[in-house]
């Protein structure tokens, strides 16, 4: 006897069928100074290797590639997988490419930056080489940092690389074979948790345990990045009260000496840095815009007050001086028992019993 499936089972049926493994090959040959990859050793929510020992439940085991944290030695034998992903002999892998991508039209005779050697001329190849060939094959690319989701430091005016960030490099409209745009983590350097738990939901994704992270327009999670600086600064109120701070050691605003919070996109003051502790301005930082598609260019110089923060401030030192005034009125009368609160011989707290000691109903007042 037959039966025929329904139509749940047949979804079911026909739906991908999510990985059990997954290998990340992590380049850092870009223009980097390695600082995101330290950075996420840092990183709780989850560590990394609690992903890489198969502790977070659901998720695919994890093979990770990378020159700082991979156990092999170096030379070939760290080379290999990556050798193997460009032959189309290793797959699923998700490709995450840390420093900003240069270009390499403009190099003369020479190249900016390369990863390993042609094995039949000897010559180096470079990491442009490298993502030509592995980004359209891997399953989803992943750009970490601000250097490589934007250019960074390294891409600022005035340079010799033409360096610029991983969409630029690729297109904006890049989709990898797994259907997954880019997804840029900026941060100077990223902040651990941040990398983490967005690679913790890109691998959920790969399981089939989870939908396509959201992204905004320009490829950053939504969740991480959809908020200000200053909407999750501890500071926050002094900025509401016109109340700022005139030197680094002041728990006030700090908008008067440089801090760009109220239009920088980044969660770091809500999240801390290590374990929920830090944070630029919470340890008596500016924000310097790091996180910023515009950095550092646009942010420059840096400790000098914002443009259009001595309007923003001179418009709210009247109304939050107001605000102060009523607040602190507010605050001596809330910081006063209220007056039923006592040892005399009478109720006084306006307590109207239902019945009389005598049993009668007392008059409804």
């Amino acid at each position: 006897m037959t039966t025929t499936p329904t139509t749940t089972e047949a979804a079911a049926a026909s739906a991908p069928r999510g990985f059990d493994e997954m290998t990340i090959l992590w380049i850092s040959e870009g223009m980097s100074c390695d600082g995101d990859t330290v950075s996420i050793t840092a990183a709780t929510q989850p560590a990394i290797e609690d992903v890489l020992l198969g502790l977070v439940p659901g998720l695919p085991t994890v093979h990770l590639h990378n020159k700082v944290l991979s156990p092999t030695l170096g030379g070939e034998e760290f080379l290999a997988p990556f050798r193997a992903a460009v032959n189309g002999d290793l797959a699923p892998f998700i490709l995450v490419i840390e420093g900003s991508i240069p270009n390499e039209n403009i190099n003369g005779d020479g190249y900016w930056t390369s990863f390993g050697n042609d094995l039949i001329t000897g010559e180096p190849l470079t990491l442009n080489w490298w993502i030509d060939r592995l980004a359209p094959q891997a399953w989803a690319v992943v750009a970490i940092g601000t250097c490589a989701a934007y250019g960074g430091i390294h891409a600022m005016a005035g340079n010799p690389t033409g360096c610029m960030g991983l969409a630029d490099y690729l297109g904006w409209d890049f989709r990898s074979a797994g259907g997954l745009p880019i997804v840029n983590i900026p941060g100077c350097p990223v902040q651990p948790d941040n990398f983490m738990e967005t690679l913790t939901w890109v691998l959920y994704h790969a399981a089939g345990a989870a939908p396509p992270p959201p992204l905004d327009d320009l490829l950053r999670p939504q969740w991480l990045f959809g908020r200000t600086v200053h909407e999750g600064c501890d500071r926050g109120g002094y900025y509401e009260q016109g109340d700022f701070a005139r030197d680094y050691n002041s728990p006030k605003c700090q908008v008067m000496i440089g801090c760009w919070g109220p239009v920088v996109n980044c969660n770091v003051p809500k999240r801390g840095w290590m374990g929920g502790v830090g944070g630029c301005p919470n340890v008596g930082g500016i924000c310097i815009g790091c996180t910023m598609p515009g950095f550092p260019d646009k942010f420059m110089p840096f400790m000098d007050m914002p443009p259009g923060s001595s309007i923003s401030a001179t418009l709210t030192k009247p109304y939050g001086a107001l605000i102060r005034r009523l607040r602190g009125i507010t605050n001596t009368t809330v910081n006063k028992e209220p007056r039923w609160r006592h040892n005399g011989p009478e109720l006084t707290s306006g307590y109207d019993p239902r019945w009389r000691p005598d049993g009668r109903a007392s008059k409804v007042r």
